[in-house]
């Protein structure tokens, strides 16, 4: 077992019958070697679980700033979630079709065989595009023209929607460069007008100096070798495919190269879909709120019809980049072995190595979870499952 924080502080609240959230959360602290982290769960738009512990820093130490209600975090890959509901919004506002060719809207991406590419494809991950045959640079990859034009410049690895692969971070100029190419506008600066700022959650892409300081550090959380008889790091094949320098799922995490230093203030005032959003438990949950239902009583972002849009299943089986079986709707992960959420229909995006984010329109959940400490899982943190397993739990009791 690995020595976490056993006596850590849990703060904030949860309403009654969601007392098994705060039993898990503790012990992701005490067996899990938690180091800083926030949950935050909604239930048909008003928030019942409040939660936060540890220390801002991962490598914070006793006597350091520790985590309070309104810490953010880099929450990785769970940023694609946000964006795509950007693409969604401009489909459920009829400035986007879904079934258009992406060169319709921006004529360059028709380079290199890529001209019967649909808009769909990019956001089911079927697209063929999930590398990059000259990896860009940090400094590059934060350039959204040199990176769009990267983009449209390659060629893809297979047939664009003869299936899928995760696009771990050419999703990122594939998605905010045609945000960019409808609206006119930064992609980082549309989300803030047309998503955070209505709803009134704290998510940013491309984090304003005004709310630096309100970021932990983030780096690598050792991970004990099983919990409960469950094994807690990768499959032999998975890592595998990470180690070997050729596969696409090496190539495709590889494109931009070396790995930006996700603490470096140049890098988090980038806005980079795929990657670099920062946000709240709560900003993350009142989000995935907003996606299913009215928020408080007040916003919603999908109609109901764009939400089934939503999660509809688009791509299911092998993943050609993360070699397991994998689902995605238009832009979302959905409920799968890979990674699990809370039902069947539920949907939503994790961040590799910790946060997770989903709605659940069944129950009328919605989750948010991040954490300071990341570890080398991609899909199915085991902190953050045992939280989802505890939502369901709660949920069990409420209903008796």
């Amino acid at each position: 077992m690995i020595e976490g924080t056993a006596d850590v502080d849990v703060n904030g609240t949860v309403a009654e019958g969601f007392e098994p959230v705060r039993e898990a959360f503790a012990a992701n602290f005490a067996l899990l070697g938690e180091r800083g982290a926030a949950v935050a769960v909604y239930r048909d738009g008003h928030r019942v679980v409040d939660l936060w512990a540890g220390a801002k820093d991962v490598d914070g130490t006793a006597g350091t700033a520790p985590w309070e209600r309104g810490t953010a975090q880099i929450v990785r890959s769970a940023t694609k979630g946000v964006v795509a509901a950007g693409l969604l919004l401009l489909h459920q506002r009829g400035e986007l079709d879904l079934d258009a060719p992406v060169g319709a809207y921006w004529p360059e991406y028709k380079a290199a065989g890529k001209e019967h590419t649909l808009v769909r494809h990019l956001l089911a991950h079927r697209a063929g595009v999930p590398v990059l045959d000259r990896p860009l640079t940090p400094a590059e990859a934060a350039d959204p023209d040199l990176g769009a034009a990267a983009v449209a410049a390659q060629a893809p690895v297979w047939e664009p929607g003869t299936d899928h692969g995760y696009h771990a971070q050419t999703y990122s100029w594939l998605t905010g460069e045609l945000i960019r190419r409808i609206t006119g506008r930064p992609v980082g600066e549309w989300l803030a007008d047309e998503i955070a700022g209505p709803v009134g959650a704290d998510l940013w892409l491309g984090l304003p100096d005004s709310e630096h300081a309100r970021v932990g550090r983030v780096g690598p959380a050792e991970a004990p070798e099983a919990v409960g008889g469950l094994k807690t790091r990768p499959k032999r094949a998975v890592a595998e495919a990470y180690a070997d320098p050729d596969s696409l799922t090496r190539r495709a995490f590889a494109a931009i190269t070396p790995l930006p230093d996700e603490n470096d203030p140049a890098y988090r005032a980038a806005a980079l879909p795929a990657s670099n959003g920062i946000a709240t438990a709560d900003g993350l949950a009142r989000f995935y709120a907003s996606l299913i239902g009215q928020v408080g009583g007040g916003s919603r972002l999908f109609t109901p019809e764009t939400t089934e849009l939503a999660r509809a299943e688009q791509s299911a089986g092998p993943d050609r980049v993360l070699v397991v079986g994998t689902r995605f709707g238009l832009g979302y992960m959905l409920h799968g072995a890979a990674s699990p959420l809370l039902s069947p229909r539920s949907f939503g995006h994790p961040g590799r190595g910790g946060a997770l984010a989903f709605a659940d329109p069944e129950t009328g959940i919605a989750f948010g979870y991040v954490t300071n400490g990341f570890r080398k899982s991609v899909t199915a943190d085991p902190r953050a499952q045992a939280l989802v397993r505890a939502v369901r739990t709660a949920l069990a009791q409420v209903a008796r």
